[in-house]
């Protein structure tokens, strides 16, 4: 049985206009306490902003905090299916290099899959951590699933990749004695 995207995806995504200015982005983040808003147009998703975009386009690169959401969004938006398996969502995470993958259905945003969602199936990760960790993954990513296997090293993913890889050898001992 195969979990598709629908089954774990996020229902509530906050959204923002495209002519919000990037003060409104940041408040509406903090206020809800998330990493992305999903840049709407006329009701449809036309591209998001996350903190890395607002670190390197805003913060990095302009004193101006009133320049707009469309002016920093990530451009054009790369977007899953709710009935796509995870395997296929993660699939194009990693060819696209985002950790956020807005899902939409008749051109209507629906929800948001985050990677970190992703890692919570638990029987897939091994499967994925398996096939995208080595190359494929930029340096970012690696350290979202680095980070859950630390967390999470009672389980047997976490013992399985530190015997299979190597991965996880020092700081999965080290994270074991201090506890």
């Amino acid at each position: 049985m195969s979990i598709e995207i629908e089954d774990i995806m996020v229902c509530k995504v906050i959204t923002i206009e495209a002519n919000a200015t990037v003060r409104d982005v940041a408040k509406l983040m903090n206020k809800h306490d998330i990493g992305c808003l999903v840049v709407v147009e006329k009701g449809k998703p036309i591209g998001i902003v996350t903190e890395r975009d607002m670190l390197k386009r805003v913060l990095a690169g302009s004193e101006n905090l009133k320049i707009n959401a469309r002016e920093v969004m990530s451009s054009p938006l790369t977007v899953g299916k709710p009935d796509m398996e995870i395997e296929s969502a993660a699939e194009i995470m990693f060819a696209k290099k985002i950790k956020k993958l807005p899902i939409v259905e008749g051109g209507k945003l629906i929800g948001l899959v985050t990677l970190t969602d992703l890692l919570r199936i638990q029987p897939q990760l091994i499967k994925m951590y398996k096939i995208f960790s080595n190359t494929l993954a930029p340096k970012r990513m690696k350290k979202v699933f680095d980070y859950y296997l630390l967390i999470h090293p009672e389980s047997e993913r976490a013992s399985w990749l530190s015997k299979e890889s190597g991965i996880l050898g020092k700081e999965q001992k080290h994270a074991s004695h201090t506890d």
